[in-house]
């Protein structure tokens, strides 16, 4: 019996939900229209709505320190991580929530709906007359921005007080897709400086840089990386093959991606899709790929928590997952980050490495109130379990030399996640040593900081729609890389029976603890863009010796670095 059938069993015999007095779950999260979005007309009252229900969990705290004695490589119990079945024994809904719920949604004849293996996901689909009596003051509208079509409510919704406490919140209400693209600095104008005499990144000068050799590709039979496309952003093989021809050079490489995971097709290539294929593919070479395509093809679909629960649905599933996506922390429910949060904490357990992009706005800006701004930090990166990697330019665009920062960037300190223990000695000692901090109001100095690492950003040989483009540049190329370097040592880990890396954070800091073991290139020149005022004169932060808020602890020196981790000692009497 499917997980989903189990759960509808649950309600047979449910008490029906008492309460009627009404909880607004997400009353922090930013409604207001995004620039680029218009109203196009109310939903019709059969129109059918696709909404997640993101059921809370059990044992939340038991999850918190199992992660941590986890990828603590001084706990006795490191690397010994959990099956999904065993996750799931642990944080699925308790039976009063799950009970509860499907009364709620079964009282309104709710029934057109699936789960995952945890059960603490469900996707149900309703007509949005339905869904506008479940979720008091919700009103369904759809927008558009041109290229797509959306059904949101820009009203706040609330739920009975007898189910808000079995509820983190509602997916498919609210938020609006991030439209952050990748930049090509070949077309767009405007930018700090010309890029157009940069001979260009292609795979050969990434190895080079960080000292990859021909022999460094994978070989282990249980290895995997892969990476997310959202948003119709659709990869083609045949770019990737003719990307290979071109670029390929001197090491074992693959022309096909194993497996795909959604929906792949459009006519078109995306810049985005092309770009995470191509560079995960020829930096963890020779490694068996996936792509998670998460379309967003139903109107009121989030794409992004569709990838979330294709996690927590998947006993089998690659080790090293990197994605180029993120959005305002402050646009998003304190409810909602804590979810997600909690989601990633999921994937550390089993061993998985998450990797997220620092973004593309350095220090980013949000003005306040009239004449007083404060620094916008982005998530998925601002959280504190994933490895976030920020980016760099080469010093000197005719050659293979060392980086300074890409002024892009992302980089900062989380408004709502507290620094955890692992990073604080570093970050203390960098705000400690600076003297030319930015103003203490633009930054939380007590918040989680990032990025954690870094590679190239900057001015990348992409294939897209059988086009060779130059000058595509963003954390959406060094997140990548570094994903295929995590997948290569992973490799080289299994062919000696070690465990997968897994939530790689707390072992990267402590290796890094004493400065000395040459598995980073330190980033030291350059700062990278903050607020346009007065008080910061468009500047962020700058990078340092050791870990900085613009670079991490810098750039990976690939053989230095898989020799530290494979120093490390995973077994315990």
């Amino acid at each position: 019996m499917s997980p989903g059938c189990l759960v509808f069993l649950f309600c047979l015999s449910c008490a029906v939900v008492s309460s009627i007095r009404g909880v607004f779950l997400e009353p922090d999260q930013d409604v207001s229209l995004p620039v680029g979005w218009k109203y196009v007309g109310r939903v019709s009252a059969t129109d059918q709505i696709l909404l997640t229900f993101a059921l809370k969990q059990q044992n939340v705290n038991k999850l918190e320190e199992k992660l941590e004695q986890l990828s603590n490589p001084d706990s006795p119990q490191y690397g010994k991580y959990l099956s999904l079945d065993q996750l799931s024994r642990m944080i699925q809904p308790s039976e009063e929530t799950l009970q509860t719920v499907w009364t709620w949604l079964g009282n309104l004849g709710i029934q057109d709906c699936s789960t995952v293996q945890t059960l603490d996901f469900l996707n149900c689909f309703m007509s949005s007359s339905t869904a506008e009596k479940l979720l008091t003051g919700s009103k369904f509208i759809h927008y558009t921005n041109g290229h797509q079509t959306l059904i949101r409510s820009l009203a706040k919704y609330e739920v009975p007080e007898g189910v808000a406490e079995h509820i983190d919140f509602v997916g498919g209400v609210h938020r609006f897709p991030s439209q952050k693209a990748v930049i090509s600095k070949a077309w767009k104008a405007g930018q700090h400086r010309e890029a157009n005499f940069h001979l260009g990144v292609t795979p050969a000068v990434v190895r080079k840089r960080y000292n990859l050799t021909a022999s460094d590709v994978g070989s282990h039979e249980n290895n995997s990386q892969a990476v997310a496309q959202f948003l119709e952003q659709y990869f083609h093989q045949l770019d990737l093959v003719e990307f290979m021809q071109l670029f390929g050079g001197n090491f074992v490489h693959r022309t096909k991606v194993d497996k795909i995971i959604g929906h792949q097709g459009g006519i078109k290539a995306g810049l985005e899709a092309s770009l995470d294929v191509e560079y995960i593919m020829s930096t963890g070479a020779n490694i068996s790929t996936w792509i998670f395509s998460n379309a967003g093809r139903h109107k009121s679909q989030e794409p992004f928590l569709d990838w979330i629960t294709l996690l927590s649905n998947m006993s089998s599933i690659p080790w090293v997952h990197t994605i180029s996506y993120g959005d305002d922390e402050d646009s998003l429910s304190v409810a909602y980050l804590k979810r997600i949060n909690i989601e990633f904490m999921k994937a550390g357990v089993r061993g998985l490495s998450i990797l997220f992009a620092s973004g593309d706005d350095g220090a980013g800006c949000r003005e306040v109130r009239k004449g007083r701004n404060t620094f916008r930090p982005s998530f998925p990166a601002s959280s504190p379990y994933v490895t976030t990697v920020g980016g760099t330019s080469f010093k000197n665009p005719f050659q293979i030399t060392f980086e300074v920062t890409d002024y892009i960037s992302g980089g900062g300190f989380s408004n709502v996640f507290k620094m955890p223990d692992y990073q604080a000695a570093a970050v203390n000692s960098y705000l400690k040593r600076i003297k030319s901090l930015p103003p203490d109001t633009y930054y939380n100095a007590g918040g989680r900081a990032y990025p954690d690492v870094a590679a190239l950003s900057d001015n990348y040989w992409v294939v897209t729609n059988l086009i060779p483009i130059p000058w595509v540049s963003g954390t959406s190329a060094s997140t990548p890389v570094f994903g295929g370097i995590l997948a290569l040592i992973n490799d080289n880990r299994f062919q000696q029976g070690l465990p997968a890396l897994g939530f790689i954070n707390p072992l990267l800091y402590k290796i890094q603890e004493n400065g000395t073991s040459g598995a980073f290139f330190d980033v030291t020149i350059g700062c990278h863009y903050g607020c346009l005022d007065e008080e910061t004169k468009g500047r962020g932060f700058c990078a340092a010796q050791s870990w900085d808020p613009v670079t991490g602890w810098g750039t990976p020196n690939y053989p230095e670095l898989l020799k530290v981790l494979l120093q490390r000692k995973d077994h315990h009497p």
